[in-house]
């Protein structure tokens, strides 16, 4: 019996708007009935339970990344410049993200918090007595962007045009013909390099054209412009992208939960443990593609070496094999560890800025606006195979 036909008529297709606009159905079944799940149309296998993701992202020398973590990068083995962590495997990974841990500093990161909360004054402030905002378009974007921007040392005046640039290279137009996102949008950030090369300042760009470090050769050396330009191209994608999309689940989800909402008014203390709900609850990168090194065994079956592996973060995090009554939203649970940040070498090394900045924007919009529900008739989900979340999350506050 073939591994499709064993499978019978459960789908899952990372490219379908109509699956993504709500896939934990589709996940459940996947974890139930094809844990080892297998598509098709576009050749590649899926994992979906709790302590098969975690196994997958801790065992990076059989599930690589070097590839791409995209399953469209993957399959149209597009090129990988060297820096970006994301794209590495050890031991450059090893060598490159030491440099990045020692510049993006958890103590750095936390350090922002009075600017956090001036970038989100600023946004929300202008809304006081109107009838409502975009938890997306006027909030997430604006405070993610100048916050990376501010660390960076990115002007202001371009940060708006950086954002569109990422905004628009993982956006798919088309499910039938996902077309692989540009690695790096070089451009961008060229002129701000050389710029800070003849002008150092105290931000990370500064930092990271001067960091030294031991390559994966044993050379004592810096890091090239074009693997800074990678870095920086990480760090401004991904500060950028999934912090918003984490502020635009909170408001959706806190639309739709007045209680809760009313509760984390009432007690603020309430507000960090209901950030890591909602990232365990609505994962804003949900799903993380890897190369097949050598073939593996998981559930009976054997995975091909030179196979690609969907694992399904945003489904683990549902798994009630792990988690009581997962498809309830409860900003009381006793969360513990969960995937929304990964796992392994590659957990997110943003993770405590992003937390940060959930915690920081959801006190702000409480202080200002402690009720709201959810503007559907406006409301527009993104559509990538990567991010997940809202390009337009409206609410009304009047």
């Amino acid at each position: 019996m073939s591994l499709a036909s064993h499978l019978g008529d459960v789908y899952y297709d990372p490219y379908d708007f109509r699956i993504d606009a709500d896939p934990y159905p589709v996940w459940r079944r996947m974890r139930d009935e094809a844990p080892l799940y297998y598509n098709e149309k576009y050749d590649f296998y899926a994992l979906s339970r709790f302590e098969d993701v975690e196994r997958a992202l801790s065992e990076w020398g059989t599930f690589l990344s070097g590839r791409g973590t995209l399953l469209e990068i993957i399959k149209a083995n597009v090129p990988i410049p060297s820096g970006n962590i994301l794209f590495e495997d050890p031991p450059v990974h090893h060598a490159h993200r030491g440099v990045m841990a020692r510049v993006f500093t958890p103590k750095k990161m936390n350090a922002v918090e009075s600017k956090v909360r001036e970038f989100c004054g600023r946004a929300l402030d202008p809304f006081i007595g109107t009838a409502g905002f975009d938890f997306i378009g006027d909030l997430g974007t604006h405070m993610a962007m100048r916050t990376i921007g501010y660390l960076l040392g990115i002007p202001e005046e371009d940060q708006e045009t950086i954002r569109s640039l990422f905004d628009d290279n993982l956006r798919i137009d088309d499910p039938d013909d996902p077309t692989p996102p540009d690695i790096g949008i070089d451009g961008a950030f060229v002129d701000y390099i050389e710029w800070r090369a003849e002008h150092p300042s105290d931000d990370l760009m500064t930092e990271l054209m001067n960091a030294e470090f031991e390559d994966e050769t044993g050379t004592v050396r810096t890091l090239t412009r074009d693997e800074v330009i990678a870095y920086i191209n990480l760090l401004a994608g991904a500060g950028n992208e999934t912090t918003a999309r984490l502020v635009g689940w909170t408001g959706k989800l806190l639309g739709e939960h007045s209680d809760q909402r009313r509760e984390l008014a009432a007690d603020r203390s309430l507000i960090p443990n209901a950030v890591e709900e909602v990232l365990r609850y609505e994962a804003p990168s949900p799903v993380q593609a890897r190369y097949i090194e050598r073939e593996v065994e998981l559930h009976g079956r054997t995975i091909p070496a030179g196979s690609v592996v969907l694992l399904l973060n945003g489904s683990a995090n549902r798994d009630e094999r792990r988690f009581p009554d997962p498809d309830r939203f409860d900003i009381h649970r006793s969360v513990g560890r969960h995937l929304g940040f990964g796992y392994g070498i590659h957990h997110c090394l943003g993770a405590a800025l992003a937390r940060l900045e959930g915690r920081v924007a959801l006190d702000e919009v409480l202080q200002r606006f402690p009720d709201w529900e959810v503007d559907w008739d406006n409301a527009v989900q993104a559509r990538t195979s990567t991010v997940r979340g809202w390009e337009k999350m409206p609410v009304r506050i009047g």
